[in-house]
């Protein structure tokens, strides 16, 4: 299991508590990420005394790693041991003006003390393999993991585009436009998720993340063909 922490809504004393609750549990791989605008505002605010960004979100982590705590005057701090995830997107963030700029964004996270990217959802696994080469280019050398998200309802060729800025390859569109049911969509994207992982795997990916969304059947029927 990897917790995923957010900025939005939470002050960092919350963020701290949350990680020590997390600690107490044995959990120690955590995903960090900023988190989405709240409903019906249109750009991010944090809460009073939160994290405007993820990487702050790091450094606090990171601190708690060195027996850091927000409360100076704490007698024998232990120090948590925390491995540290953060987002990065191949096709970039959506509020990023180009992708340069956003894997600055990106490197600044792991100089701060990130230990691996998972990336956002992507169909075309040309579009990472270019992600990949243009992190190592400038000196990221963290694992970078790839989220993969199996299409299941025809209209998520509309809402995945729009909500999450992502491109999906012409060839999938078509194949699931000829779809008459959801559950031919299902199928369909089964099995492009499973062309995917299998060309993932044989590049050399490290691990492949798979965003489920409450589901998992789907998920199942991957795996077994890939695993």
């Amino acid at each position: 299991m990897v917790p995923h922490l957010i900025c939005g809504g939470f002050s960092q004393e919350e963020t701290e508590n949350a990680l020590i609750d997390l600690q107490f549990l044995g959990i120690d791989n955590i995903l960090l990420l900023r988190g989405d605008n709240m409903r019906g505002e249109k750009q991010f605010k944090p809460q009073p005394d939160g994290h405007m960004y993820a990487i702050d979100l790091v450094k606090q982590v990171v601190k708690l790693n060195q027996g850091i705590f927000l409360e100076e005057d704490m007698l024998n701090p232990v120090p948590t041991n925390f491995c540290i995830g953060v987002g990065g997107y191949p096709e970039k963030h959506m509020e990023s003006p180009n992708l340069a700029t956003d894997l600055q964004y990106l490197k600044a996270k792991v100089d701060a003390g990130a230990d691996y990217i998972v990336t956002q959802m992507f169909f075309d696994n040309a579009k990472y393999f270019e992600f990949e080469k243009l992190c190592r280019e400038i000196g990221i050398t963290v694992p970078i993991i790839p989220g993969l998200k199996p299409l299941s309802v025809k209209s998520q060729l509309s809402t995945l585009p729009r909500t999450f800025s992502i491109d999906i390859p012409e060839e999938l569109v078509l194949e699931i436009e000829k779809c008459t049911d959801n559950q031919q969509v299902r199928q369909v994207g089964v099995e492009w998720a499973i062309e995917q992982s299998k060309e993932l795997i044989k590049f050399g990916v490290p691990v492949l993340h798979f965003y489920t969304m409450g589901k998992s059947d789907n998920i199942c029927k991957i795996a077994k063909a890939v695993f």
